[in-house]
This record gives C-alpha cells, sequence and structure tokens, in this order.
C-alpha cells in the first residue's frame, strides 16, 4: 500500500473540533495527524457505518452493495444475513461472507437468531444454537443478529436462552426487535441481553426503552421511515442513537445512503458531532468493528466532503484505498455465483379461488412507511360464488405460495395497494421468502407467481399478457449482476407497478413485509392469515 497525506479540515468527533490538518496514511493506517496554519478547503471525517442492514434487501450481492454504497461516505456496515440464510441456512450466510471477502469495505455479519422466525410459516433451513456457535468459532461474526422472537425470551424459551448465552459466552452484543414492547415486558427483555432495537415507532416506545438502557437505531430504508417520529433522540440521547436502513432497495441506493439522514439531521438543527457520532462512532464502538475513526492508529477509513451544509461527498477512503470519487465507485464490478432453493410447480387459477362462506372479510390494511399493519372489516365482492379482487374498494386478493414444496396457497384480501389493473409479485418476502403477489383478478395473480416460479425467484409485474420480470438469481433474493444495472432494472419495474395503479412509494418494498408475522398486526403466511397481537391464525370471514 502506498504513503500519502490528505489536507483538508479535519472534524475530530471525539474532542469535538474541526480544525485545519494533515492526515498521513501508512500501509493503509492513519499514522499521523498535523495541524497546519492552512489546508485545503474540503473537510475530512470518519466514513458513515448503516447500523442495521439486510444487504439481501438491496437486491446485490455483498460486493455489489458495496460498490452502490461508498459513492454516498459509507465505509461499513453492520449486516444481518437472515434472509439468505431463512432460504439456504448457514451456507446462506457462507456465501455472503465469501462474496465479501477481500473487499475494500466492511460488512461486519451477524449470526441469524431466528431462523425460522416462527413456527407459523414454511421456511428453505433452520439455524439451530450449535450452527451459531460455529459461525462465531469459524469466522468470528461480530454479533447475535436481531432477536425476533420477544415472546421467547419473555417466556425463557429453551432454544431462545441457548442461544442468548452463546453470544454472551463468546462476549458478542445482541441486537433487539420488539416494535411496541413496552413497560415491564421491555425491561425484561432489555435485561436478558437485548442491546439495540430498529423497531420502534413511535418517540414514547424508543424513549422507554432507552431509560432501560437500549441503544435506539433510527430506521430510514425503502419502506420504513422513523426518522421523522424519532430524531428527537438525537437532542436528549445522542450517545444512544444509530443510524440504520434495515432494507434499502437498489435504486433508493444509487440515490442515497446513510449521508442522507446525516444531511437532514443537520437541515434540523441538531448538533454536527452528535450526528456524525451516530454515523460512524456508536456504531463502531457499540459493534467493536474494525472500522477508523480518524485517530492517529486506526485504520484509514474516511470520507472527505466539500461543504458542512449538503455534506457533498466527494472522496472515499477504505483502508487507505480510493473506493469512491465524485459519485463513482471504483470497485470494479465482479459476477458473483448464483445458489437457490427452489422447489415449487406452476400454480393454476383455481389455486387462486376464495369460496364465499360469508358477507364480510378480514383486510390487511398495508400502511405507506410502515411495517406494521391493521385489521380492516370489509363486504366481500362476490362473483360466481367465490370472493374477488374489489378494484373499486381497493381490496384487492393477496396470495402467498410456499416455494420450497407444492402446498396449497394461501390467499387472502388486502387493502392501499391501489392496482387498477393486473398484479405484482416477489419472492422477496420476509422472513421465509415464500412468493408473495397481490393482483386485481386471479387470472392476473396466477400469471405473476407462475413469471416467478419459472423464473425461479425474482420480482414482476404482469398486465394484460406482458410480463416485466427481474431475475434474482442468488437465493430468489439477489441478483449476481451489475449492482447498477439491477436497480435501473428495478426501477422500471417499480415505475410499472405505479403504472398499474399503486400510489405507494415502495410497492415492492411494502409487499415484501406483508408476510412478515413478527411485525404487528395483521399478515399472511403460506399457511394462512395470521393476527400477531394473539400470535395465532385467524379466519378470513368475520
Amino acid at each position: 500500500m502506498s504513503t500519502f497525506s490528505i489536507s483538508g479540515n479535519i472534524i475530530d468527533l471525539f474532542k469535538k473540533r474541526i480544525y485545519p490538518g494533515l492526515l498521513h496514511i501508512e500501509s493503509g493506517t492513519i499514522s499521523g495527524i498535523s495541524e497546519v496554519k492552512k489546508a485545503d478547503n474540503v473537510y475530512i471525517l470518519p466514513g458513515f457505518v448503516d447500523a442495521h442492514v439486510h444487504i439481501e434487501s438491496s437486491m446485490l450481492v455483498p460486493r455489489e452493495f458495496a460498490r452502490l454504497a461508498t459513492p454516498h461516505g459509507t465505509v461499513g456496515t453492520v449486516s444481518d444475513p437472515h434472509e439468505i440464510a431463512n432460504v439456504l441456512g448457514v451456507s446462506g450466510v457462507e456465501y455472503m461472507i465469501e462474496n465479501a471477502r477481500d473487499l475494500p469495505f466492511t460488512i461486519a455479519f451477524g449470526a441469524p437468531s431466528c431462523v425460522p422466525a416462527t413456527n407459523f410459516e414454511t421456511a428453505g433451513a433452520e439455524v439451530t444454537p450449535e450452527d451459531i456457535e460455529k459461525l462465531f468459532k469459524k469466522h468470528g461474526l461480530k454479533y447475535l443478529s436481531e432477536m425476533m422472537n420477544f415472546p421467547g425470551v419473555l417466556f425463557e424459551d429453551p432454544d431462545v436462552l441457548k442461544k442468548i448465552e452463546i453470544a454472551q459466552r463468546f462476549k458478542k452484543p445482541i441486537d433487539g426487535h420488539a416494535p411496541g414492547l413496552r413497560s415491564d415486558d421491555a425491561a425484561k427483555y432489555i435485561a436478558a441481553g437485548m442491546s439495540t432495537d430498529h423497531e420502534c415507532f413511535t418517540l414514547e416506545e424508543a424513549l422507554d426503552k432507552v431509560q432501560h438502557g437500549m441503544k435506539i437505531i433510527i430506521r430510514e430504508g425503502s419502506a420504513a421511515k422513523n426518522f421523522d417520529a424519532l430524531h428527537p433522540l438525537l437532542k436528549t440521547h445522542p450517545h444512544m442513537v444509530m443510524f440504520g436502513s434495515d432494507d434499502k432497495h437498489p435504486n433508493d441506493l444509487v440515490k442515497g445512503h446513510v449521508n442522507d439522514i446525516v444531511q437532514r439531521a443537520l437541515q434540523l438543527g441538531y448538533d454536527l458531532f452528535d450526528v456524525l457520532k451516530s454515523a460512524s462512532a456508536n456504531p463502531v464502538e457499540h459493534y467493536g468493528l474494525d472500522i477508523g475513526l480518524l485517530k492517529e492508529g486506526d485504520r484509514a477509513d474516511f470520507v472527505v466532503i466539500d461543504n458542512l451544509e449538503d455534506f457533498n461527498v466527494v472522496k472515499t477512503y477504505v483502508r487507505g484505498e480510493l473506493v469512491a470519487e465524485n459519485g463513482v465507485s471504483k470497485i470494479p464490478f465482479k459476477k458473483g455465483g448464483a445458489v437457490n432453493n427452489f422447489n415449487v410447480l406452476k400454480k393454476s387459477e383455481e389455486d387462486f379461488f376464495v369460496k364465499a362462506e360469508g358477507e364480510n372479510i378480514r383486510v390487511i390494511e398495508a400502511l405507506e412507511g410502515q411495517l406494521i399493519t391493521r385489521e380492516l372489516h370489509e363486504k366481500a365482492k362476490i362473483e360466481a360464488g367465490n370472493v374477488v379482487s374489489d378494484i373499486e374498494s381497493d381490496v384487492l386478493k393477496i396470495a402467498v405460495v410456499n416455494r420450497y414444496t407444492n402446498k396449497k396457497t394461501a390467499v387472502a384480501f388486502i387493502k392501499n395497494f391501489g392496482l387498477k389493473k393486473g398484479a405484482i409479485a416477489s419472492t422477496v418476502a420476509h422472513d421465509s421468502h415464500n412468493i408473495i403477489a397481490v393482483g386485481t383478478s386471479d387470472r392476473e395473480l396466477c400469471v405473476a407467481v407462475n413469471s416467478l416460479i419459472e423464473a425461479t425467484g425474482g420480482i414482476c409485474a404482469v398486465e394484460a399478457g406482458h410480463e416485466d420480470v427481474l431475475k434474482l438469481d442468488v437465493a430468489g433474493l439477489m441478483s449476481s449482476d451489475d449492482g447498477y444495472k439491477v436497480a435501473h432494472d428495478y426501477e422500471k419495474i417499480d415505475v410499472r407497478a405505479k403504472e398499474l395503479g399503486s400510489k405507494l412509494h415502495s410497492p415492492f418494498m411494502t409487499l415484501s413485509f406483508m408476510a412478515l408475522l413478527v411485525i404487528p398486526q395483521f399478515k399472511l403466511s403460506d399457511k394462512g392469515l395470521f393476527d400477531s397481537r394473539k400470535f395465532e391464525f385467524t379466519s378470513l370471514f368475520v
């Protein structure tokens, strides 16, 4: 590695000062920092860290995620490979580790704690406590990923407690996942070892958890956006805050990343040093990441910006290597290998029929910018003895098809997708990643589902015989193709979904969460309609 120096106004997060200086880099490390009388008219600061993300949600393999993230000043992520683990188990986690090997970008993978997430859905694999111990020993993973099974923690499920004990024995932090959990239950959950939560959607909930010692990751992703509700924490508890995207679709990643949250926080008048610590130092220190923070002896991971108003990123360095400049990544594209777990036969239109057993039905209400849903009761539209999509009332049919084996299709109804024609479908369907589809007719639903079965994974928008499909050849979650091409192709299908009538900001991202049973209140798994308030299945008809 080369030896060189960079001139600029250095932002010291720990002494809370900005001064003209020279940064001296030798063999990827900051060998010295010199204060000078005058420096170049730029600012040098620690690189940004996404404190909680599922790289799979970007539809990109880790290497391509890094290519798209580095131009925005991101130098590392705390990444939960939970999604691919639900499809392929430990081998999926190891695929992610191998793809990220020797990458000029830090990806701190966690050991997935909840695979499958629940027993109320069909996943493609299982990760046992023994698997978690092996992952810590063999790969030195940085943390135990989000413990979504908070009822298992509260009721002291032996399997859950064993996973927690393993993480604590290896001295690894444990991520939480407990939307809506408050008071004594939150205190018990946190006392069991959960150190973070990225699922708070009200300030009151976040403050309750902070008071019990839990750190809050303010999430601003493609579908779930909690910054507006939680940003006051930057004033009251800045040392307890980190920034994360959780799920970021490729077209959004092209436009921005953690830098967007930083800009918004600064525009609201929050302290520069508090904001930048939340974007870098706080996650680095909490997870013990191998990422430098602009101190002598640190790895040379840093960002150069041209002003403190809009935080325009000019250069990004990782381990002293220039990885992005003026919005262009310098990490070369390298096609990844494909792996998958897909074994289901094509469906017929009759597989999506719902025989009328009453006049009123339970309906999932999707909410813009939220993972949570609500339960509605609506009058069923019945034709020839079957309940069908009601386009006029925006009560559309939703289906989940088991992709791992041939089983009966689960069908229900959903509101707020807004489609006026056609159907959309995806094999990105948290947490088990079966095929999920919303459509205006049984025929269109069937066409959309069969398009993805033929592709063995992906997303699609179909209408009147026209099919737009983005194939995801890695576990039905990611593409091994060039990340910028994937982002372009995804953008086209996203636009197509909106041409079909959807008013959602991110219809495919919202769709992907409609099978996420661990998020309240009302979801659909491949086994049926699920009420997460009672943690049990419920009937479609009221």
